[in-house]
């Protein structure tokens, strides 16, 4: 009987160090992505500004062929448009984003793209990629 006692007090205190050796270790897992997290830079969580891209389409003919901008996941992109027709403008990302354009001057879209990668924008009937995006 004494040696079951003292084989499941063996268990039992075996059981208990591994357990304290895995609390200590989220522990330091914890501090250190609390660490990680606390020491990011200020900029990278203030706002960022918004990359604007001009598009204008007149007598048939579009202006903004195919630009190409660079801009960082979440960061604002806003599209200005001129337009003397109706088309809809179609944001070919994750999320994607469609925008009925009439005519008229200084129309605004603004998105942001949530996940990296080339992104296309064109009007659908007029059939043109106005900008591509690189998304980093």
């Amino acid at each position: 009987m004494t040696n079951v006692r003292r084989g499941c007090a063996l268990v039992l205190l075996a059981g208990l160090l591994t357990a304290g050796c895995a609390s200590a270790d989220e522990g330091e897992h914890a501090d250190h992505a609390a660490t990680h997290q606390s020491s990011a830079p200020a900029s990278a969580t203030a706002q960022q500004q918004a990359v604007t891209i001009a598009v204008r389409l007149a007598g048939g003919a579009v202006t903004s062929d195919d630009t190409r901008v660079e801009a960082a996941v979440g960061q604002p992109i806003e599209l200005v448009v001129d337009s003397d027709t109706s088309d809809e403008l179609h944001v070919h990302s994750d999320p994607d984003h469609s925008f009925e354009v009439k005519p008229a001057a200084g129309q605004r879209f603004s998105f942001t793209v949530a996940v990296p990668g080339r992104v296309e924008i064109e009007l659908h009937d007029a059939g043109r990629t106005v900008a591509t995006i690189l998304v980093r």
